[in-house]
């Protein structure tokens, strides 16, 4: 399989919060699409107790079945606002999903009441 240029978070996913990093002017900057990929990556290795290589961010979440449901909750959970469940559905992809994710983060401007859906 070859392999994707992303970064992975060494770490359990469900656990683990992300931390916006604070730039100098003091706003938070959202996680980049290769720490979300990343994430993900991670989550599903995890719960399907594989390598991240086995795992490939343009194959369609529904090879995974139910465990992306789970996922969307602790996604919401690492980024620190709310998810619409029906995102997997309209990004099919973690690429896709990543992509979304981080358009959604940059025109929210990290309001955390944003409930982050397709149109977002």
């Amino acid at each position: 399989m070859e392999r994707q240029n992303f970064q992975v978070i060494e770490m359990s996913p469900v656990a683990t919060r992300k931390q916006f990093e604070t730039r100098e002017n003091g706003r938070q900057e959202p996680p980049s699409v290769a720490e979300i990929q990343g994430w993900i990556t991670s989550y599903l290795a995890e719960i399907l107790e594989v390598d991240t290589d086995d795992i490939d961010t343009r194959i369609t979440f529904d090879r995974y079945g139910l465990l992306v449901i789970g996922m969307t909750g602790d996604l919401e959970n690492w980024l620190g606002c709310e998810l619409d469940p029906t995102l997997v559905y309209d990004f099919t992809t973690i690429e896709a999903l990543a992509g979304h994710l981080v358009n959604a983060l940059r025109k929210c401007g990290g309001d955390k009441r944003t409930t982050f859906s397709k149109l977002t």
